[in-house]
């Protein structure tokens, strides 16, 4: 009356340990998010070994060019609302409620990220790791006037930050929390 187990097939197999790496670094991500301040001070490490690799190897352009695009439309996306104002403004005529505040007499709705702090900097840190990955392969290394991107990136840059600052101007929006009034739990 012995109950033999069945034999675990190889794809079982690789997916159970896949399965248990996967929740151990869940684990890992979850203990590090109380720690912003260290995840950044990593994050600006890992920032600061790929334009290091960049500089040292003078090549990889297009990599660091592509890099900086996607942290650009990251940087955007943190500092935008989840709900667009001028969205909600054309759908206020339409006799459905707005997001955030603009008058004096409105109620206060506080300011929700489109991407949360959090996502921000895991989807940096991936991708610094991923373009630092890609500095290490000789198919990456397109060959490119490299001014050019510089030039083309800084351009795009300040056009995306001159629109994004007009819209938190006309929305009347503040992203960050620094100079904002703090009030303690224990004063009277």
């Amino acid at each position: 009356m012995d109950s033999q187990e069945p034999e675990q097939t190889p794809f079982a197999a690789v997916s159970a340990q896949t399965s248990r790496v996967t929740r151990q670094y869940q684990a890992y991500l979850d203990k590090s998010t109380p720690f912003t301040t260290y995840r950044w001070v990593g994050t600006g490490a890992l920032l600061f070994l790929f334009m290091l690799r960049i500089i040292l190897a003078q090549g990889w352009y297009i990599v660091c060019y592509s890099l900086g695009i996607y942290l650009l439309n990251l940087f955007l996306a943190f500092i935008s609302p989840k709900f667009d104002p001028s969205v909600e403004e054309t759908d206020m005529e339409d006799g459905s409620a707005g997001g955030l505040p603009t008058k004096q007499d409105e109620e206060f709705r506080p300011f929700i990220r489109r991407l949360p702090e959090f996502k921000f900097w895991y989807s940096a840190t991936r991708a610094l790791t991923i373009g630092f990955t890609c500095t290490w392969f000789e198919i990456f290394d397109v060959p490119v006037f490299w001014p050019v991107l510089v030039v083309y990136f800084l351009i795009l840059f300040s056009l995306t930050m001159r629109r994004q600052i007009q819209h938190m101007i006309k929305y009347r929006y503040v992203p960050f929390t620094f100079g904002k009034t703090r009030y303690n739990r224990n004063s009277n």
